[in-house]
């Protein structure tokens, strides 16, 4: 037996603000997207698992779209691939929310960022650089996502050293050994 309908439910539609092209260079793509859905939108817990919800998949398969369009038509397509399949990344996300108090930025990153590289057939991992920024537009909530080739650390030889793993040492005393 069918359940019981809870009446009808809206597709979800979404559109890129207008006046926002695509910006593709041989070393960045930015572009204008709208907000990701709201953290509390984006996973569904089924049978005790956490998967994505249809608004956040449909989120990622819209930003995957805007993807394809924006490279098939620049001339930048295979060298900016190339570039950034080859090169440590810079993730940078400007989000224009309708009201400044409502959202928090670190709640669109993952999906923003995991859509776009999925898009670029990268691996997120690959970021090493990230910048959040927040703003208001109560007219026209969107974000700017830019991801280019990470720049050398202007700090030089004053920069900290990467960490690495280092196998842990316990001293002597908390380690009991059987008798």
């Amino acid at each position: 037996m069918p359940l019981p309908s809870k009446g009808k439910r809206r597709p979800l539609i979404l559109s890129t603000p207008v006046a926002t092209e695509p910006s593709i260079t041989s070393d960045s793509i930015e572009l204008t997207l709208p907000v990701p859905p709201s953290i509390n939108h984006q996973y569904a817990t089924v049978n005790g698992r956490r998967l994505l919800s249809a608004k956040g998949r449909a989120y990622k398969e819209f930003v995957g779209q805007q993807i394809l369009v924006a490279l098939a038509q620049s001339p930048h397509r295979g060298t900016l691939r190339h570039n950034l399949q080859q090169a440590s990344l810079a993730l940078s996300i400007h989000f224009f929310f309708a009201s400044a108090l409502r959202r928090d930025t670190d709640g669109g990153l993952k999906i923003a960022q995991d859509a776009l590289c999925e898009g670029l057939g990268l691996n997120d991992n690959r970021v090493v650089e990230t910048h959040l920024y927040k703003h208001q537009d109560r007219d026209n909530p969107r974000m700017t996502i830019l991801l280019s080739v990470a720049s050398s650390p202007a700090c030089g030889s004053a920069c900290p050293t990467p960490l690495t793993a280092q196998p842990a040492v316990f001293p002597e005393t908390s380690i009991r050994k059987p008798t």
